[in-house]
């Protein structure tokens, strides 16, 4: 699985399966015997991307105070969406299988649920302002990804982040402003 993971997030939906089961030791009719469609390998490594990344939350969740425990798991999925960049691009841009993580085995509503969870716990902290919701959250994080996604400066989507994170916070109003 991993060598899919990272076909896919190099070259695309459209990586070589041939060249994914070279990679990974098998030869291809193993690889159409477990995964018989190029959608079913590709639901497999969302699936297994996002059930690592709802761990991920849960683990913050009970590592962290709730403003801090959002936050890291953001950084967290601002990482999984660059590493995920050229799968996430070749699906947006090709027209193809765009539909996938709808129906992976509810991948949305995983991640939804797991930033949903953390929000609530940082709204009820006042660590976030009120307002936000998870799909937000969702949204700009692949909205940085996209953004982000041909520029040479690897440090920009944190920045991007950085700075969305300051927004997220509640105000603060002193002084006059």
């Amino acid at each position: 699985m991993t060598t899919a993971q990272e076909a896919f997030a190099t070259e695309g939906a459209g990586a070589s399966l041939e060249e994914i089961a070279r990679r990974a030791g098998v030869g291809s009719a193993t690889l159409h015997r477990h995964f018989p469609s190029r959608r079913s390998l590709l639901e497999a490594v969302f699936h297994d991307r996002v059930e690592a990344l709802c761990v991920k939350a849960r683990e913050r969740a009970q590592e962290n105070a709730p403003g801090a425990a959002l936050f890291a798991w953001l950084r967290d999925f601002n990482t999984y969406a660059a590493a995920s960049r050229g799968l996430t691009a070749s699906l947006l841009h090709d027209g193809r299988d765009t539909d996938l993580l709808e129906t992976s085995d509810g991948c949305v509503v995983m991640i939804t649920t797991a930033v949903g969870e953390l929000l609530h716990r940082a709204q009820q902290a006042n660590a976030v302002r009120p307002g936000i919701h998870a799909e937000d959250l969702l949204t700009l994080v692949n909205a940085i990804s996209l953004a982000t996604e041909h520029h040479p400066d690897e440090e920009l989507a944190g920045r991007l982040l950085d700075i969305a994170v300051d927004g997220m916070r509640p105000h603060r109003h002193e002084g006059g402003e």
